[in-house]
C-alpha cells in the first residue's frame, strides 16, 4: 500500500510492506500516481473513514497474510542441516502425494470444522498409508529372506559375502533406466547432488560394514546388532539434522523393540559359562566383528535422515542408482582390505541363490526408501527390525537351527512392537475433538508427513 504526506516543500511517498518500511523522497519534481495504485487514506469525513484500518489492527492484518506465514514457518528451522532448500517457501509441500495435498486444500477451505477437514485428509490418504505400511512389511520379509540366502551362499557355496554385494551392485546399475525413462538426471538434480552422492556413500559404506562384519562373528549377531543402532541413531540423528521429533507413543513402542533386540543379542548358556581361557586373536576379532557392524547401523542411519532430506528431489530410482554405483566402488575395496577371495558362483543353484538376492535387495531398498517419503526414519528401521524373527523362522525351517528362549522372547518381543506400531498407524483413531484437533495440526504443521 502506498500514500502521500505532505511535508514542506517536499512529497514523501512510503511504501509499507509487512516485512520493510521503506521511504522516498521528492524534492523536484511532485509525485504523480501510478495507474491502477491507490495511494490516498480515507480521510476524516470521507465515506468509508470508520472502516479504513488503524495501525493497532495492524498486528492482526499481518497474522492474516501468507507472508507472514511463510516468516513463522521459516523460524521454525533455524539449525537444520539436511532441511530441503524450499522448505521456506513451500511450509505445506506434501510429503506424501495427492492425498497430502488434498488435505492442505482442505485446511484453506472455509467454515468447515476440524473433524471434516480431518476426515477428508483421512480418505485421501489412508490407501497411501496402507500401501505404505504394506510395502514396509514386505521390505522386512525381503530383509530377512537376505539374511539366509547370504548365509547359505557362504556356507553352502563358498560365496564371500562382500563378493554377494558386488555382484548385488552391478546388477542393480540396471536401475538408471528409471530416471533416463522419466527425463531426470541419474545423478541427482542440479544443486543436490553433492548430498545425494553423501548418501549413496554412507548407504554403501554401511553395506560393506554390515557384510564385512559376518566374516568375524555370527550372521544373527551382526544382524541384529545392526539393526539396533540404526534404529536407535536414526531416531537421535533426525532430531539433531532434521529436528524431526517420536511421539510419544512412537518412542515407546520402539523402545520395547529395542529391548527385544537386546534379548536376542544374549549370549547363550555355552558362551557365557565357558571356564576355558579366551584366545586374544579370537577375542579381537570378535571385537572387530562386533565394532563394524555398529559401525554399519551408524552409517545406515546417516543414510535414512540423508534421502528423508531429499524425498522431495530425488525419486527412488535414482537413489537406488546411486546406491549401486557407490557399492561397485566400494566393494571391491573392501574386498582388496579384507582380502576376501574372489569365488565364483559354479551351479545352477548357485546363480540362481545369487539372482534370488538381488531381487530381495532390490524389493528390500524400495519398500524402505519410499517409506522415508512419508515416514519418520527411526519408524522406518524399527519396522525392518522384522527381519529377525523372519530370519529365525527362516533358519529353522531350511537350515534346522533351533533358537534359543532369549532369542524366542525377544522375537516375540520385537513382533508385537512392529505390530502395535502398524495399528496405532492405520486403525481409525477414536479420541476427542482435542485428539483430532492435535492430528490435524500435525497434518499441517510438522515434518513428518
Amino acid at each position: 500500500m502506498e500514500s502521500t504526506h505532505l511535508l514542506g516543500s517536499s512529497k514523501k511517498r512510503v511504501k509499507i510492506h509487512p516485512h520493510t518500511v521503506t521511504a522516498k523522497y521528492a524534492t523536484h519534481t511532485p509525485y504523480s500516481p501510478q495507474p491502477g495504485v491507490h495511494t490516498h487514506f480515507p480521510q476524516p469525513g470521507d465515506d468509508g473513514y470508520d472502516d479504513a484500518p488503524s495501525f493497532e489492527d495492524f498486528g492482526s492484518f499481518l497474522e492474516e497474510t501468507s507472508d507472514r506465514k511463510q516468516l513463522t514457518e521459516s523460524r521454525r528451522w533455524p539449525l537444520t542441516l539436511f532441511g530441503s532448500r524450499d522448505k521456506d517457501n513451500k511450509p505445506q509441500a506434501a510429503a506424501g502425494g495427492d492425498g497430502n495435498e488434498g488435505g492442505a486444500k482442505a485446511a484453506k477451505g472455509s467454515g468447515r470444522g476440524v473433524g471434516e477437514q480431518l476426515a477428508s485428509f483421512g480418505e485421501a490418504s489412508v490407501s497411501a498409508s496402507r500401501l505404505t505400511w504394506v510395502g514396509l512389511l514386505a521390505a522386512a520379509l525381503a530383509h530377512g529372506c537376505l539374511i539366509v540366502l547370504t548365509r547359505l551362499a557362504s556356507e553352502r557355496f563358498s560365496l564371500g559375502p562382500l563378493f554377494l554385494l558386488l555382484v548385488r551392485s552391478i546388477v542393480q546399475l540396471l536401475a538408471v533406466v528409471v530416471p533416463l525413462y522419466k527425463g531426470e538426471n541419474p545423478f541427482g538434480p542440479e544443486g543436490y547432488r553433492l548430498r545425494l552422492l553423501c548418501y549413496g556413500i554412507t548407504y554403501s559404506l554401511s553395506l560393506c560394514c554390515a557384510y564385512s562384519s559376518l566374516t568375524f562373528i555370527s550372521p544373527g549377531n551382526a544382524t541384529t546388532t545392526w539393526r539396533l543402532a540404526t534404529t536407535a541413531l536414526s531416531a537421535t540423528l533426525a532430531f539433531l539434522l532434521l529436528e524431526e521429533r517420536l511421539g510419544l507413543a512412537d518412542g515407546i513402542t520402539i523402545a520395547a523393540g529395542l529391548c527385544g533386540l537386546g534379548l536376542v543379542l544374549l549370549p547363550t548358556g555355552d558362551e557365557s559359562n565357558s571356564d576355558s581361557p579366551t584366545d586374544p586373536v579370537v577375542f579381537w576379532r570378535g571385537a572387530f566383528g562386533w565394532s563394524l557392524s555398529a559401525l554399519a547401523g551408524l552409517w545406515m542411519a546417516l543414510a535414512l535422515v540423508g534421502y528423508r532430506s531429499l524425498k522431495e528431489r530425488v525419486g527412488v530410482g535414482t537413489a537406488l542408482f546411486t546406491v549401486s554405483w557407490t557399492g561397485c566402488m566400494l566393494a571391491p575395496a573392501s574386498l582388496a582390505l579384507l582380502q576376501e577371495g574372489w569365488s565364483w558362483p559354479m551351479s545352477a543353484p548357485a546363480w540362481c541363490l545369487v539372482l534370488g538376492l538381488v531381487v530381495c535387495s532390490v524389493a528390500a531398498f524400495l519398500g524402505m526408501t519410499h517409506a522415508l517419503t512419508r515416514l519418520h526414519p527411526a519408524l522406518v528401521s524399527a519396522s525392518q527390525s522384522l527381519e529377525i524373527p523372519v530370519a529365525m523362522l527362516l533358519h529353522l525351517a531350511v537350515m534346522l537351527l533351533t533358537p534359543t528362549a532369549p532369542e524366542v522372547v525377544g522375537n516375540v518381543m520385537v513382533i508385537l512392537s512392529v505390530g502395535w506400531l502398524v495399528a496405532m498407524k492405520l486403525l481409525p483413531s477414536r479420541g476427542g475433538g482435542r485428539r483430532q484437533r492435535e492430528e490435524y495440526e500435525e497434518i499441517l504443521d510438522s515434518p513428518i508427513k
